[in-house]
């Protein structure tokens, strides 16, 4: 059996400090692998996030699935009607079309890395980066941006969600390691 050849045009590595890095408005975000270098199989991301930082709102992806693996810290994740907490080395599952968000579950910083399949909603990310984060951005962009990326949000469900879980929305920058 013959090796496969490899091209430097094949290979992809993603150094600790590579990647493009921003802030969505409660977590951040690190761009490791897009939908190009996939060949839009998946993307990742890396999201650092603050103590008891919520991530988002309730919402549900209609045209991906998402893996969380814990790197660093504790992560809560309600994930339709079930809560669970996950440490490092830990994978946490949401399937589209599923209600689901998450959150740092504890009082140091928690990392993750995002598996995204298939890639492209990594421009969801990228986009709501260039308008200032999810707190800054025009409603109406937002709303449109989640039409275009098949994302629902439940903004009304944060309150609730800070109340029960003991979280804070937004949450503060944290540096990518």
């Amino acid at each position: 059996m013959e090796a496969a050849s490899v091209t430097t045009s094949d290979v992809h590595v993603v150094g600790p400090g590579d990647g493009k890095a921003g802030f969505l408005g409660s977590i951040g975000v690190r761009f490791m692998v897009d939908s190009e270098a996939s060949g839009g199989g998946f993307s990742l991301v890396e999201h650092p996030m603050s103590s008891r930082a919520l991530a988002a709102p309730l919402h549900r992806h209609l045209n991906e699935d998402e893996y969380s693996y814990v790197l660093e810290g504790q992560v809560g994740a309600l994930l339709g009607d079930e809560v669970v907490t996950a440490g490092p080395g830990t994978l946490i599952y949401k399937p589209r079309n599923q209600w689901h968000t998450f959150w740092n579950a504890g009082d140091a910083p928690a990392r993750i890395l995002e598996i995204i399949s298939p890639a492209g909603f990594e421009q969801f990310f990228a986009q709501v980066v260039e308008l200032g984060g999810i707190m800054k951005a025009d409603p109406q962009r937002l709303g449109e941006l989640s039409a275009q990326y098949g994302l629902e949000m439940d903004p009304s469900s944060v309150p609730s969600l800070i109340e029960r879980f003991g979280l804070r929305f937004p949450g503060e920058p944290v540096a990518a390691s």
